[in-house]
């Protein structure tokens, strides 16, 4: 419980501290707010009315504090450009974005783990190196050319098993969940070949250490196989390392998804982001740069909650 209260009042300094800069970098952009937004050629009436509107004519601890108080409210502003709650695109954005992390986040646990663990598991040299060289040359793709080649493979119209759409979403969204699905399994393809490599090494790297420890041997001792040891107990003592692993990771596929929603014309998280700081629309664009810097830090708490409840050494270490 202590550590648990300790972490959470981390929590909320890091969630200040956050606000502060993203509300400064924004401040100290050269030239006026206002004026950026309204264009180059926008008339000192139209910059003043803006300036007004969006409060920039006040005080910078007053403006910092409205904003503030305006998300403890769920009030993340309104967008420029459409007029909506800045909460609202986001929320239609991250019905795009999420599905498709945790969709590709599936499919590379179920490349990384089960590849880790044979690479791990034979004794073969040969086989060793095949595993070795697909873990590196499935972390080496790039995302841009990992989508294309897929696309060529699997995309209706193109591809030489056409099965898949090449890209877009249902303007209808998850109202018709069937297309929907069907228009992420190329894009959650795409992330989860590149991601399920990395995790193969970590999972390949972690059953190695293990194995030479002694854990393994103890356990076959036991009664149990090679490959049963390896399985049972030395994926149970790596999992508090891959639990940290596959949680960063995670947060990082928010921003890291942004080329593949581009080449396959999602109009999610990342997209949205480029195209709001493309069009000067930093109000949404100062919201949008906290919630993300949010789910990161809540992302990174539940993995530290979950490693020390995975791992109860840390709580004998902590208490000695």
């Amino acid at each position: 419980m202590k550590y648990m209260l300790r972490r959470l009042a981390m929590f909320v300094v890091a969630l200040i501290v956050i606000s502060i800069i993203v509300f400064v970098m924004l401040r100290i952009l050269p030239g006026d707010i206002a004026a950026v937004m309204a264009g180059t050629n926008a008339t000192p009436e139209r910059v003043a009315a803006l300036r007004e509107q969006m409060g920039l004519n006040k005080p910078l601890v007053s403006q910092y504090f409205d904003w503030i108080g305006g998300l403890f409210h769920g009030d993340f502003g309104e967008s420029m450009l459409t007029g909506q709650p800045v909460a609202t695109v986001v929320g239609s954005r991250a019905a795009i974005t999420f599905p498709l992390i945790v969709m590709g986040m599936a499919v590379a646990l179920l490349i990384g783990i089960p590849l880790g663990y044979l690479s791990v598991r034979t004794t073969n040299r040969v086989v060793q190196s095949i595993y070795q060289s697909i873990a590196i040359i499935g972390g080496a793709i790039p995302a841009l050319w990992g989508g294309l080649l897929l696309i060529l493979l699997f995309a209706k119209g193109v591809g030489i098993l056409p099965v898949f759409p090449a890209q877009g979403f249902p303007s209808t969204g998850w109202a018709n969940p069937g297309k929907a699905l069907m228009s992420l399994i190329l894009p959650a393809l795409t992330v989860g070949i590149i991601v399920g490599a990395t995790i193969m090494r970590y999972t390949r790297a972690s059953l190695q250490t293990i194995s030479s420890s002694g854990y393994v041997e103890m356990a076959m001792a036991c009664g149990m196989t090679r490959r049963k040891a390896l399985w049972h107990v030395g994926l149970r003592l790596a999992m508090p390392q891959l639990v940290s692993v596959v949680g960063l990771t995670f947060a990082e596929m928010i921003t890291g998804v942004m080329v593949i929603e581009n080449l396959f014309a999602l109009p999610g998280i990342g997209t949205g982001l480029v195209s709001d700081l493309g069009h000067r629309d930093l109000i949404a664009v100062q919201s949008e740069l906290f919630m993300l810097a949010a789910f990161f830090l809540v992302i990174g708490l539940l993995v530290d909650l979950a490693h020390r409840a995975l791992d109860p050494r840390l709580g004998e270490e902590s208490n000695d």
